[in-house]
């Protein structure tokens, strides 16, 4: 049976860096080869693919990192905690990954959970997925050293806070004028919502 494919990750995927599309095309076929009842769709901005309607896997392209995990916390030890989304760290080419039986058979665990009714993170708050980063403002990092250093120390959630604030920008005016608010904060080591904050 022919994988079902959906054009939106098709048209993800051509836009990501050339590094990143091999990568992504590979994790892709790997996730159909599991099983002609996994289902490909498109949330928070990334591709996901589930099974039985549950989410299964999801995959990321960055500027200079793929990242792929499981939605499963028992599938996989979560390796790169505090570096990158996923729990393979920043998968920066094919050899950054496990090799295919690897994921293969941590595929057939997620897929078995989800039969057996197993909840991921049970009793636990399953925290939101990441958003992802605007080329602009990527750039606008890259280009001031200060401001890329505390960008990279930031938890999870002050990451979310400017990367929503900045893609809910309705023109590009106001997401140029976003950018370059939220670079000054940033590299005097402030939060979107820094004014609010305990002292």
């Amino acid at each position: 049976m022919a994988m079902a494919v959906d054009p939106r990750i098709d048209a993800y995927i051509a836009r990501q860096a050339d590094f990143a599309q091999p990568i992504l095309r590979h994790l892709r076929g790997l996730i159909h080869a599991a099983s002609p009842d996994i289902a490909e769709t498109v949330k928070w901005g990334m591709p996901f693919f589930t099974y039985r309607d549950k989410n299964l896997c999801n995959m990321a392209g960055f500027q200079r990192h793929v990242a792929f995990g499981f939605w499963h916390d028992k599938v996989a030890p979560d390796s790169s905690r505090g570096e990158a989304m996923g729990q393979f760290g920043r998968i920066r080419s094919l050899q950054d990954l496990p090799d295919d039986a690897t994921i293969a058979a941590l595929l057939r665990k997620a897929m078995a959970l989800i039969e057996a009714g197993n909840e991921p993170r049970s009793g636990v708050k399953t925290p939101r997925a990441p958003l992802p980063l605007h080329p602009a403002f990527a750039a606008a990092l890259d280009a001031d050293p200060a401001a890329a250093a505390t960008w990279a120390g930031f938890p999870p959630g002050k990451v979310r806070d400017y990367c929503e604030w900045i893609n809910d920008a309705q023109t590009d005016a106001t997401r140029d004028r976003r950018i370059a608010q939220a670079v000054e904060w940033i590299a005097a080591g402030k939060g979107r919502n820094w004014r609010y904050e305990k002292r």
